[in-house]
């Protein structure tokens, strides 16, 4: 079916073209979210991926396996593009005075909530990567690419994959230890103050949070990637 769909879609087939947004349009979706971590960005990406895959189609090369390592390459690079266009947006809205206040819609958005916290909780970590680990851990321990597959997503070799997922793998777990040590010292420091207020009848001074602290869904995924390396 992947052999066919591929030449139709190659040919220029709108009827096959449609068959493959509808196929594929959540997993690019899904994959722009974690890379972005802006849903309403992920959904220009959606649309400009599959823009750049239709003037891409005859390039597109021979096989009979799964269509969606070759979108995902193609949004990978429509990530980094967008993200320097709105960086530099930014920039310039940095330099525009403040809009006058708008009424607050938080209700609209309480659903969303904890969602959105998870994922700017992931980015957070993602941040600490270079762009090279930052994409190669979306694929290959998001998405679930081998590092072969990931590779021919990415255009680059597969040693280039396994070394930058090593890293990220490493910086990762680094990051989720300082979380873990932040919080050991905090819950020991709140037992002295707790002391030192039963002694001398006075309220404790808090102490300000650890610096570098990982929330807890970048603990889950540390573990979700070990248990997969294992």
């Amino acid at each position: 079916m992947e052999t066919s769909l591929r030449a139709r879609v190659r040919a220029g087939d709108p009827d096959a073209f449609r068959q493959l947004f509808d196929a594929y349009a959540s997993a690019v979706h899904r994959h722009a979210v974690r890379m972005t971590g802006n849903w309403a960005m992920a959904e220009d990406v959606v649309s400009l991926t599959f823009l750049e895959a239709w003037r891409l189609r005859e390039r597109m090369l021979d096989g009979d396996d799964s269509l969606r390592p070759w979108l995902l390459g193609i949004a990978t690079n429509v990530t980094r593009n967008t993200t320097r266009a709105a960086r530099r947006h930014q920039a310039v809205l940095s330099r525009v005075p403040p809009p006058a206040p708008v009424p607050d819609f938080a209700d609209e958005v309480t659903q969303r909530l904890a969602d959105t916290e998870e994922l700017a909780a992931a980015q957070k970590a993602l941040s600490t990567m270079r762009r090279g680990e930052r994409e190669v851990f979306t694929l290959c321990v998001w998405e679930g690419l081998d590092a072969a597959t990931a590779a021919e997503a990415l255009g680059v070799a597969v040693g280039t994959v396994r070394a930058r997922l090593s890293r990220a793998r490493k910086r990762l777990r680094k990051l989720t230890e300082l979380e873990l040590d932040g919080r050991m010292g905090g819950i020991h420091g709140a037992d002295r103050n707790r002391g030192a207020e039963g002694s001398t009848g006075q309220g404790a001074v808090q102490r300000p949070a650890a610096v570098g602290q990982i929330p807890d869904s970048c603990q889950k995924a540390a573990r979700s990637m070990q248990e997969k390396k294992r």
